[in-house]
């Protein structure tokens, strides 16, 4: 049974191999959007490079994750889910499909550690406690020696 470490402050100041970006389907160009919160610090500090590269993957379905280079981060990698539809609504099923699809990719790429922010929280429309539930309920049953960490973003707390 896999349990994650919950803690307050900001995703990109995590001590892990990889950071999950919080992403949409992929369909409209990412230069078309003017990323917000987890993918608006991301581009920010990443650069464009991580997103040139998920651009290049092409759409993707609802829950599923795809992983990146980290540009700029000091990371492996930048796994990105789809955890919202068109109309930037998160779901319970894609949420927990985001966190079972990410942690596949964990284990693909034998990464030993990952944060996640609060998938479906902020423009996804969930209540940061459900969708913080949610997670945990979906990473319950995945058999995984990595070490898991939800971040529920707190200005001014860092960690590095």
């Amino acid at each position: 049974m896999a349990l994650a470490q919950i803690v307050d402050g900001d995703l990109l100041t995590q001590p892990v191999d990889v950071i999950v970006n919080a992403w949409n389907r992929n369909i409209i160009p990412w230069w078309l959007l003017i990323p917000q919160g987890v993918s608006g610090a991301i581009k920010k500090q990443a650069g464009y490079q991580p997103f040139i590269e998920l651009g290049r993957k092409g759409p993707m379905p609802l829950g599923s994750a795809v992983a990146t280079g980290a540009g700029r981060l000091p990371y492996r990698a930048i796994i990105h889910v789809a955890g919202i539809n068109m109309l930037w609504r998160a779901s319970a099923q894609s949420i927990q499909d985001s966190v079972r699809h990410s942690m596949a990719q964990v284990y693909t790429n034998g990464y030993e550690s990952v944060a996640f922010p609060i998938i479906g929280a902020g423009s996804g429309g969930f209540p940061e406690s459900s969708a913080l539930a949610l997670m945990q309920e979906a990473l319950a049953p995945i058999e995984t020696s990595a070490r898991v960490i939800f971040v529920r973003f707190r200005p001014g707390i860092a960690r590095r």
